[in-house]
């Protein structure tokens, strides 16, 4: 286990559940389906709900690697951000370093104030190239462990 992850267990972040392998493929799956979706809604002037889904499809297919590991995030604060940093430590993929910057835009759009910008025509672009290779790092991640 890396020690990342026993660290966040230690702390209460994570928790062990059974590892299902069956599940977290079928999570891939909802993933590119919101990746795909976030395309579509990328065509309309619904900035927010495209960026959610594509911000959507990232999470769940880091949500996946962890349900394969037999791990799942607790519901505390900073939860999106430990989902994040948990997947990192079994897929060695550049491409889940965005999810981060994804999670503070998605955070903006959805919390909105005047401080913080929401999510543009843009970010959404933006948002689905890096959702879509979060997606297919996690996939690759799943299918040959």
């Amino acid at each position: 286990m890396p020690d990342a992850i026993d660290q966040m267990l230690q702390n209460r972040r994570l928790e062990r559940v059974a590892a299902n392998r069956e599940h977290a493929l079928s999570v891939i799956r909802l993933a590119e389906q919101h990746v795909r979706t976030a395309r579509v809604l990328a065509t309309t002037d619904d900035h927010a709900m495209a960026f959610t889904a594509a911000y959507d499809g990232a999470r769940k297919a880091l949500t996946a690697v962890l349900a394969r590991e037999g791990l799942r995030v607790r519901p505390v604060g900073g939860a999106h951000r430990n989902t994040g940093i948990a997947a990192a430590a079994f897929v060695e993929d550049a491409s889940l370093q965005d999810f981060d910057w994804m999670r503070q835009v998605r955070n903006a759009t959805e919390y909105p104030d005047d401080d913080r910008p929401t999510a543009t025509r843009q970010d959404v672009a933006e948002a689905i190239e890096a959702a879509a290779a979060i997606v297919d790092a996690c996939a690759r991640h799943l299918r040959t462990t």
